[in-house]
């Protein structure tokens, strides 16, 4: 893969974290109460079981993965590694404060 590959490719994954603003009332009320955080693969995960935090979970999951695998179709690559730049992406803005998967444990970042 190449620089200009990674980099478009990266540019292509902020798009898709930022595309999300629909939920971002509910997402940034899950994430500021420490009930979600940014997982290790990619997508969100449940810190603290709630069923509306859960529910917030598994439609942004499901509308990650449909871009992730857009975008590994696109640019001729696998799943996995898509979603291991989007993971990085996602932890890298993930704000102070907020959750994010280190190791399989849930951290303040």
């Amino acid at each position: 893969m190449t620089i200009k590959n990674k980099l478009s490719i990266a540019t292509l994954i902020g798009a898709v974290c930022m595309s999300f603003s629909a939920w971002a009332i509910s997402l940034d009320d899950a994430k500021n109460q420490g009930l979600v955080g940014e997982d290790s693969s990619g997508y969100l995960g449940l810190v603290v079981q709630n069923s509306e935090a859960k529910a917030v979970v598994e439609e942004i999951n499901a509308k990650r993965k449909a871009q992730y695998l857009k975008l590994a179709k696109k640019n001729d690559l696998s799943l996995a590694q898509v979603e291991a730049l989007a993971a990085a992406k996602t932890i890298e803005k993930t704000k102070s404060g907020h959750y994010i998967e280190v190791n399989g444990n849930w951290v303040k970042k």
